[in-house]
């Protein structure tokens, strides 16, 4: 069938939370990107850091690393301004950090419905893409940039770029390598993370192809434009018709909580690479 924005909405207002269904008419519909901000400002606490289910595998209403992962990666991969949403976060994030720069995850995570793949860790615990995403909005302290780049050249090197097999976690890499400035040898580790994005995505199966769309943001954009020929159309073209009859993408994992969110960023990339006016 042709991509259905009205089918989109009503799933997305059917099933999104307050947010995801806010995000969608800034997007969509001419929505304010005030009331979106305001909501996001909705799940954060009194010590700066974000909580309360903002992301699907963490309920926990302490502020945790992953919930302030996943508010950065979709502000700016939507593009809704975010305000002074941020204030006080780098100051967050730094204080997170134990002595050897992996960010600490609150003992409270373990009271609270938690993702099983998080079982261990109680959530994220690496600051390379938070501390990368923060540098790209303008919000971290040179301090934390400092601490993280001497975690990134102990804990992601050129050799664990390359060894990445799954396109959606190259976020890590592209987040960081693409926003710090004066990292050893940094052309080097762009490169790696650009050969890698191209490796994942030449075999991903196609229920991961929404994936590749972060990387590339706009048809100007470093990845997109590095991309192999034909490779990106191949996804767009699965993705014009991948949409289910309830107005949804799905997720790779087939977890509905997340299919608002994809259903989304899909309609999104779509209309950035001219395959949705």
């Amino acid at each position: 069938m042709a991509v259905s924005i009205d089918k989109a909405r009503d799933f997305l207002y059917r099933h999104g939370t307050l947010f995801e269904r806010a995000l969608f008419a800034y997007l969509f519909d001419g929505g304010s990107p005030e009331r979106v901000q305001q909501i996001i400002l909705c799940y954060k606490n009194a010590d700066n850091g974000f909580g309360h289910a903002f992301e699907h595998d963490l309920s926990a209403p302490q502020s945790n690393p992953l919930a302030l992962e996943y508010l950065l990666s979709t502000v700016k991969y939507t593009g809704v301004p975010i305000g002074d949403v941020l204030a006080g976060t780098s100051d967050w994030v730094e204080a997170q950090m134990d002595e050897n720069g992996f960010l600490k995850n609150p003992p409270q995570t373990h009271d609270y419905p938690l993702a099983p793949w998080w079982q261990e860790t109680g959530g994220q615990n690496l600051p390379d893409a938070i501390v990368g995403t923060l540098t790209y909005f303008g919000q971290a302290r040179p301090s934390l940039i400092e601490k993280t780049k001497k975690w990134v050249e102990v804990n992601h090197t050129l050799d664990s770029i390359r060894a990445n097999e799954w396109l959606f976690m190259a976020y890590h890499a592209v987040e960081f390598f693409f926003t710090v400035e004066n990292f050893p040898n940094l052309e080097a580790y762009q490169q790696a993370t650009i050969d890698n994005v191209i490796a994942c995505a030449e075999k991903a199966p196609e229920n991961q192809y929404y994936s590749l769309l972060p990387f590339v943001p706009s048809p100007d954009s470093i990845i997109t434009k590095a991309l192999p020929d034909g490779l990106l159309n191949r996804y767009l073209d699965h993705l014009e018709t991948a949409q289910q009859e309830d107005g949804s993408w799905l997720d790779q994992h087939n977890l509905p909580q997340w299919y608002p969110m994809v259903t989304t960023n899909v309609l999104l990339g779509l209309r950035r690479h001219g395959r949705l006016l």
